[in-house]
């Protein structure tokens, strides 16, 4: 029992269980006990490091997030098939598969060109050919699909494992289940767009932590002015002054607790409260990206119009997983359409455009990670929330609509075994075929990359157990080294 979330295998019988327990009852109600202080101390301390249930090289996540919905044939999923079809009707397709029904098209081959890449003879796009040089550090899931063909439902599937709203995401589970390395910074950051295109639809609720204590929330740096809101102190209170008033606010809250059970919300706001003291002078330094040496800066892209704010957030994902940070996720793109990968019109320029703002960034957040002995412990993940379908949606520059049945993912880093590639869609990219992926199975495997066992990462709520992955799940150990 080394967490409140560890979950005993269970017994042949209760009777069997009871004889084993030495006595049984007695054991009984000692475990409960151990099991009663076990949480009272993680409320205590909600951030607070903990073991794994298995040791694992990855110890911090930088999820890449491609939102809109990356197209997969038109990026890493090369199909010569699409090619020689070009022009031609998919027969038999279902012109709901995707979100408009009414302007379905012929198949239409990728604008991009594609080649092989490094000794694992990987295929990348064009646009890539900065991330392309590190396929053979990479893993690829080419058999991924998801249930929605809608924006919000499969943002939130991807992010939490549920369709629907009120579940704790990915970075809340994680942050739950390990805790904290940095005090002094919050466990789960979030970065979205910075040029003033939005931010995901689901907004917040991608990031959230649904009946988890809040502390596990992500913390989402403002787009545009100070990264983070109402940290400075106010310039008439002096550090003592601020100290005693968090001083005797915990004496007041410590006295409401002692009369009430447990509450983890008032736990989750108390530890907010002096995460938010700690961060006063953490936070500035680990977001100044300014400090980074020249070579560095351009290494990223810094000073780059193109991709310059993706290259700071990249920039500043590292400075934070260097500082211990358990979970960071950034958002290429806005809220929808062609201000993010959402390419219904124009897949070339679309595609070509986001492509550009990322390929340098992300190609130097994987330099970066390995010189500084980072990339080992930190696994990398760039998925969006669904796929692109291979015909095309009519437009005056047609693009893409919206494919569920069908995306990439690719992983590189902690515990990854690189160049393995998993998986097949059809032979023009339409549905997963063989090995197909849930998005249990994404979860499943990212939380085993982090020596998470996903059923037995857990939490209580209404009368029952729940996790990141439900009921479903299994670990693709194709990519796992």
């Amino acid at each position: 029992m080394n967490h409140p979330h560890h979950i005993a295998s269970p017994c042949c019988s209760r009777r069997g269980f009871l004889q084993k327990s030495g006595s049984g009852f007695g054991m009984l109600a000692l475990a409960g006990l151990i099991n009663e202080l076990q949480a009272a101390d993680a409320l205590k301390d909600p951030l607070a490091p903990r073991i794994a249930h298995f040791p694992a090289k990855a110890k911090s996540v930088i999820w890449l997030f491609m939102n809109g919905g990356q197209s997969q044939i038109d990026t890493w999923d090369y199909k010569p098939e699409l090619e020689k079809r070009d022009g031609k009707e998919l027969a038999g397709f279902d012109k709901n598969t995707g979100f408009f029904p009414g302007a379905v098209g012929p198949l239409m081959k990728s604008p991009f060109a594609f080649k092989q890449h490094g000794q694992s003879g990987a295929w990348g796009s064009e646009i890539f050919p900065k991330i392309s040089e590190h396929v053979d550090e990479m893993a690829f899931i080419y058999s991924c699909f998801t249930g929605s063909n809608n924006h919000s439902p499969a943002l939130f599937e991807i992010n939490t494992g549920m369709s629907r709203q009120g579940f704790p995401c990915m970075g809340a589970w994680v942050t739950y289940g390990l805790g904290s390395e940095n005090r002094n910074l919050p466990g789960f950051v979030v970065m979205y767009d910075t040029l003033g295109r939005g931010i995901p639809k689901g907004h917040a609720q991608n990031w959230g932590t649904g009946f988890l204590p809040s502390v596990y929330q992500g913390t989402a740096l403002n787009g545009q002015g100070s990264p983070i809101d109402n940290l400075a102190r106010v310039q008439e209170m002096t550090d003592p002054e601020q100290r005693s008033q968090l001083d005797l606010l915990a004496k007041l809250n410590k006295a409401h607790t002692e009369g009430h059970a447990i509450e983890s919300e008032l736990a989750a706001r108390i530890e907010s409260f002096e995460l938010a003291y700690r961060m006063q002078m953490a936070a500035p330094d680990a977001l100044d990206f300014t400090k980074e040496n020249e070579a560095t800066k351009k290494l990223y892209g810094i000073g780059e119009k193109r991709c310059e704010h993706f290259a700071k957030q990249c920039l500043m994902a590292r400075r934070l997983v260097e500082r211990g940070v358990r979970f960071v996720q950034i958002y290429s793109g806005g809220m929808e359409n062609l201000k993010s990968w959402d390419g219904h019109e124009d897949i070339k320029g679309n595609h070509g455009g986001f492509a550009g703002e990322v390929d340098q960034p992300i190609a130097a957040l994987l330099t970066d990670l390995k010189a500084r002995g980072l990339l080992d412990s930190t696994l990398v993940i760039c998925a969006g929330e669904f796929g692109r379908l291979p015909i095309s949606q009519k437009a005056a520059k047609p693009g893409r609509d919206h494919n569920p049945n069908a995306f990439t993912t690719w992983l590189c880093g902690g515990g990854v075994k690189g160049g393995a590639q998993y998986g097949k869609t059809d032979e023009i990219g339409f549905k997963a075929v063989e090995n197909r992926v849930s998005v249990n199975d994404l979860h499943a495997t990212i939380l085993h990359l982090l020596g998470l066992d996903h059923t037995k990462l857990t939490y209580r709520f209404n009368g029952r157990d729940y996790r990141l992955t439900d009921v479903a799940g299994n670990v693709v150990k194709a990519v796992v080294a």
